[in-house]
This record gives structure tokens, sequence and C-alpha cells, in this order.
């Protein structure tokens, strides 16, 4: 079907589109969940092992982090911790081609391929931030040419499914489809804005890279039941395979960068993370495809792509949104630093460095795993009752500093 402009967006009744989006499946039922445990555990011992070596590298050609007035640390810190991460995410991927059933997300899709070049270009421009301190609009240009490259390879938002427009049986709804250029645009914003959230977050020994496993472990864990759900069609596992694959690499490099940190990751790490969390919940993107015997109250569960995608980022871009916002209003520019990140505030009213970590963390892992397991779980009140609790743990904790405080 020829692309649609957005502001005349069709749409096409889900009855329809099955038959047309469906992919050939396995013969077999059996998830390669195994193949994926492998991945994500190669790409893990690899960052690990990597980064001693790129640690070395780092102090030897001056790619070091040295104290700033925003900044928590006090010593001289060698960044690139992206670069070990880097190589980790290439050789689970490496892996991943060489494992029977995952070699097939290459068969079906350039999406994988894709994302390891945008992630190479990415990391060749973080790399040169840690090391020279390139502008902000230098580093945009690489940024939105990574986005670009995501966009070239397939990875982009094609249709969103609003529930209304069906005319049939079961649920009544459609698919909106996005005309090319508005597909593109979305795609390409989403990503920069996720890249430069994951960036501005990283301000805490372990913070960026604690994020990035929730988030990457949240999305490997809904882009897994979306495989189930599609009858392990292969052509949906490249957003489990990109997400396994990241999260194996914060885990790997988590040890060394959790407080007291001996290195960081640097920006070719967290824009890493960002454009790879971009890449995988943008594949996941429509891979459900419902059809008119499933049930009314399973709504929730075609919104999953939105829903997990938000929630999984929603620490780092609502840091982002705060940032905008607050230098906007001082009058400076959006990008300018400061020392009033969601992680400071937390260091101000009291809360030791490694306890703001940990709340983080926490708030993080309520709101991705929530919502997956609201789309993936059957019993949503039973999800919601458990996410609220953990929520009123976590505002208390959060609010303890405070609540000590003699009056």
């Amino acid at each position: 079907m020829p692309a649609t402009p957005l502001a005349s967006a069709v749409t096409i009744p889900v009855a329809s589109l099955v038959t047309a989006q469906q992919a050939p499946v396995l013969e077999s039922a059996v998830l390669p969940l195994r193949e994926y445990l492998l991945t994500a555990l190669t790409a893990a011992a690899i960052t690990f092992l990597l980064t001693g070596p790129v640690r070395l590298a780092a102090m030897r050609l001056g790619a070091v982090a040295w104290p700033r007035g925003r900044d928590v640390h006090a010593t001289p810190m060698p960044r690139w911790g992206g670069l070990a991460m880097l190589g980790g995410v290439l050789g689970g991927v490496l892996l991943a081609y060489q494992l029977p059933a995952l070699r097939l997300a290459f068969d079906y899709s350039d999406e994988v391929v894709g994302a390891l070049i945008a992630v190479v270009v990415l990391g060749v421009v973080g790399a040169l931030d840690d090391r020279f301190e390139l502008d902000a609009i230098t580093k945009l240009a690489g940024q939105t040419t990574a986005a670009g490259l995501l966009v070239l390879a397939g990875v982009q938002w094609v249709t969103f499914w609003i529930p209304w427009g069906g005319g049939g049986s079961g649920i009544s709804g459609s698919f909106l489809i996005l005309g090319e250029t508005q597909g593109v645009l979305l795609t390409v914003v989403l990503t920069v804005a996720l890249v430069n959230a994951m960036n501005f977050v990283d301000g805490l020994d372990g913070l960026a890279a604690g994020i990035g496993l929730i988030a990457a472990t949240a999305t490997a864990v809904f882009a897994i039941g979306l495989v189930r759900a599609n009858g392990n069609d292969p052509s949906a596992y490249s957003p489990a395979l990109l997400a396994v694959v990241l999260a194996g690499a914060c885990l790997g490099f988590l040890p060394h960068n959790f407080n007291p940190a001996r290195i960081f990751m640097g920006d070719s790490g967290s824009m890493l993370i960002g454009l790879l969390i971009a890449a995988a919940t943008t594949t996941a993107s429509g891979r459900i495809v419902p059809t008119d015997g499933t049930a009314a109250t399973d709504v929730l569960a075609l919104f999953a792509p939105l829903l997990a995608g938000a929630a999984v980022v929603f620490v780092p871009l609502l840091d982002l949104l705060m940032a905008v916002v607050r230098r906007t209003r001082a009058g400076t520019s959006p990008f300018s630093p400061d020392k009033m990140h969601l992680h400071h505030r937390l260091l101000e009213i009291g809360h030791s460095h490694r306890r703001a970590v940990l709340l983080i963390y926490l708030w993080a892992a309520l709101l991705a795993f929530g919502a997956v397991a609201l789309a993936l779980i059957a019993d949503p009140f039973f999800v919601l009752c458990v996410v609220g609790i953990g929520l009123v743990v976590a505002v208390l904790a959060s609010a303890v500093p405070r609540l000590r405080t003699p009056r």
C-alpha cells in the first residue's frame, strides 16, 4: 500500500491486515531462550574483559574526565567505557549470527545489521567527544546521521493501532498508517531524543549503565513476549536480539562503573545505550498482529509497543524534558550543563551516592517492568496493585532524608 500523509492517514481494519503482515513461522514452537541468554552472557563477558584494556588506553591517550563544578567525582576519571560496551555488543551479535535460530533474524530483515552500523558510527562520534569535547552541533549531526542509518535499514515507525474503525466482530480497531515522510521524521526525532536523554542521565557512578540494563532487560522480556505472541515468527527476533546484547553489555560494564567507579562510559557509552533502546523499541512496534478472535479485553496488549517503550525510557526522558524547560526558562542553551538533574536533586536532599543511584534504579524498574507486565500478564488488576505498592515504597524511600529532618 502506498504511503499516506499523516494529515490524511488511512485506517485499515485489523482483519484485513492479518494475512498480509504475518510471515511464515517456524515449525517448532520452542522459543530460542537459551540462544538469547547465551548471546547476552557473551556480550557481558566481552564487555567485562575489554573494559580494563580500554581504561588503560583512555588514560594513555588523554580520554579523561577532569573534575568540573557540576561533576560529582573529585579525581580524574578515564572515559571510553562505551568502546568496551560496543565490543561486547558486536561480539554478542556475531555469536547470534552463528546460532541456528537467531541467525534467522538476519535472513528476515536488515534491522540488526543497520543498527550495528548506526551504533559504530555513533560510537566513533562519542569516542571523539570523550577525547576532544566536540561542540553540541557536531554531536547532534552525528546522532541524526545514526538515526538516519536506522531508517535506511528499515528501523522505522510505520503503523499505530487505534481502538476504532474496525467495523468487525471481536476488537473494533484499526491501524493508522503513517506516510513515509512522517514515519522517518518521527523515528529520527524519537531516536535523537532518547540518545540525548541517556546522555543527560549519565551523572552518577553506575547510573546510566544500570538504567540501560533495566531498560534493555524490560525491552527484551517484552520483545520475547512478542515472539511468542507471533507464533515464534523469526521476523520478530530482531527487537529481542538488540535488547539482549545491550543488556549484556551494560551488565558487563556495571562492575567497573558502580560506585566507586574506575572508569566512565562517556558519551560513547550513553549514546550507544540510547540508540540501541530506540532501535529495539522501534522494531518492536507493530509486531503484534491481532485477529478477529482477540478479546476486547486485550486492547492493552495492542498498545504495548507504545506503553512499554514509553515506560522503559520514562526516567531519562523526564530528566531531559525538565532540563530543557529549566535551561530555556533561564535563557540558556538546552544543551548547557548544570547541576540540577534528578540524581543531583536526590543528593541535595540527603541521599548518599549509592542510595541515589539505587532509588533511580527502583523507579525505572517499576515503570519499565510494570508496563511490560501489563502487556504480557492477563490480570491487569494484580499488576497494577503490585506496581502501586512498589510506587508507594519508592516514594517513601525517596523522601526518607526529609522525613528524618527535624522540624
